[in-house]
């Protein structure tokens, strides 16, 4: 096997939204594409088998889609 030194970036789509798969010796990281916030997990939480870890992963999974799904505000109108 050849061991994870560097970062690895990697695109994908999940339901027709484009997101990046970020591998780093330490951690996954799961993004929306163009955003700088998402999900990530420690490779230590994630062997561990942290029930709880489960739950805040859901949360954390409906969080984003929420984000990604279009629930974005329109722009303000100015007053003039």
């Amino acid at each position: 096997m050849t061991p994870l030194k560097n970062i690895l970036k990697r695109e994908l789509t999940i339901d027709g939204q484009p997101y990046v798969v970020t591998l780093s010796a330490d951690s996954l990281k799961l993004t929306a594409k163009g955003k700088r916030k998402g999900l990530e997990i420690q490779w230590r939480e994630l062997v561990s088998g942290e029930a709880a870890l489960s739950a805040a992963l859901n949360a954390s999974i409906g969080a984003l889609v929420r984000e990604t799904s279009g629930n974005r505000t329109s722009p303000r109108k100015r007053k003039g």
